[in-house]
């Protein structure tokens, strides 16, 4: 199968989204089929992953200019390479697509609709207008958990029979023995660690507040790491941590390569989570393969990712957020048992599996539309 695959996700750094297309596309062509990736400019990073595959890179550069790439020249280059279908791996499919290609949209999550408001307005905007289209033109929606598949089917029920749930893979991260990245960033002894990006819908401010109500004690024994590059409308972390008397046991690291997240989830003793909305939450189970519970809120997908390797928190609740950090301070024998379970529920994700699941709802996508064409 020849696969297009609109890989605009990769021209920043590799965060959630991008690391979903890279390791899905990585595990289509494990499987013996031809990705062929589209990006409306060069990658920031160097990409290993793109080596000896067949990419098309334009020159528009901007969030507006690729916005346009994706609705004109993108679908031309598409129909010229005579793709078997067309995958829009993170919620856009281009208007005007030659109407013989079959095409799939994968949805991560809804936040324009749950929580627009933690978004810079460019993103909130394309979500809110791009995204129904994509839904509508797509021979089938893939929905990356249970909860967003419900969150879809309740906000768009036009999607009918075409929705599938495919879960992504855990990525295996490279091992680092060097423990030099934790001693560069004053990193001594156990740890708490967030990893994500740094925006408000990470709940960051509250989980800061919550590691602030502990003892003394809790907060000697267990730092608060937390990596990530800066997102939005977090550009007072710094001063937050300050005012709130934390910032001898708080560690910020910016954003880190796989190599040095590979140590990061190694070491830490319990990963933190408390967002306020999520699609699937893939630090979840990347802690979980390197035996690391978490802590995570009681909403959206994180209940159902986290399985039972997490302690569950409301996230709008300082209290319960700090409650679950000083229990997993303290509790040896919880944070174990936790620890055993995440290691189990980190198997029920696999990139392969993932994408041969991906392949089925291609192969409906392809009958699908070939059913739709008028008869010569």
């Amino acid at each position: 199968m020849r696969i297009g695959v609109d890989a605009r996700n990769l021209v920043h750094k590799i965060t959630g989204i991008s690391r979903y297309l890279l390791e899905t596309s990585r595990a289509l062509s494990t499987l013996g089929h031809e990705v062929v990736f589209y990006l409306p400019e060069d990658p920031a990073v160097h990409l290993p992953e793109l080596e000896d595959k067949t990419v098309r890179i334009a020159n528009c550069r901007g969030g507006v200019r690729r916005m346009i790439w994706g609705q004109t020249l993108l679908p031309l280059l598409v129909g010229r390479d005579q793709v078997d279908v067309f995958w829009g791996p993170a919620h856009r499919l281009p208007s005007w697509l030659d109407r013989q290609i079959p095409r799939v949209v994968t949805i991560h999550d809804l936040v324009w609709h749950h929580a627009g408001w933690t978004m810079r307005f460019q993103g909130w905007l394309g979500d809110r207008y791009l995204m129904r289209p994509a839904i509508k033109a797509a021979d089938r929606i893939v929905a990356v958990s249970h909860a967003t598949a419900g969150a879809v089917n309740s906000i768009f029920p036009e999607t009918g029979m075409r929705l599938r749930v495919v879960y992504p893979g855990v990525t295996v991260l490279p091992l680092q023995t060097s423990n030099a990245f934790l001693a560069e960033n004053g990193i001594y002894g156990p740890f708490a660690l967030f990893i994500g990006t740094l925006e408000p819908r990470k709940n960051l401010t509250r989980l800061l507040e919550a590691y602030a109500l502990l003892p003394i004690n809790t907060k000697q024994k267990l730092l608060l790491v937390i990596a990530g590059g800066n997102g939005w409308h977090m550009d007072n972390i710094r001063s937050h941590i300050d005012s709130l008397g934390i910032s001898n046991f708080v560690r910020l690291t910016g954003y880190v390569s796989d190599l040095n997240l590979s140590v990061l989830y190694r070491n830490a003793r319990v990963l933190v989570m408390p967002s306020l909305y999520e699609g699937f939450g893939l630090p979840i189970i990347e802690a979980n393969a390197m035996g690391v519970p978490a802590i995570t809120s009681n909403c959206s997908s994180m209940p159902e990712i986290a399985g039972n390797s997490a302690l569950l928190v409301d996230p709008l609740d300082v209290l319960d957020i700090s409650s679950a950090l000083r229990v997993l301070a303290d509790d040896d024998n919880l944070r174990h048992r936790l620890s055993s379970n995440a290691e189990l529920n980190a198997r029920r994700f696999d990139w392969a599996t993932s994408a041969k699941a991906l392949l089925a709802v291609f192969d409906e996508a392809i009958t699908e539309r070939k059913a739709s064409r008028p008869l010569q």
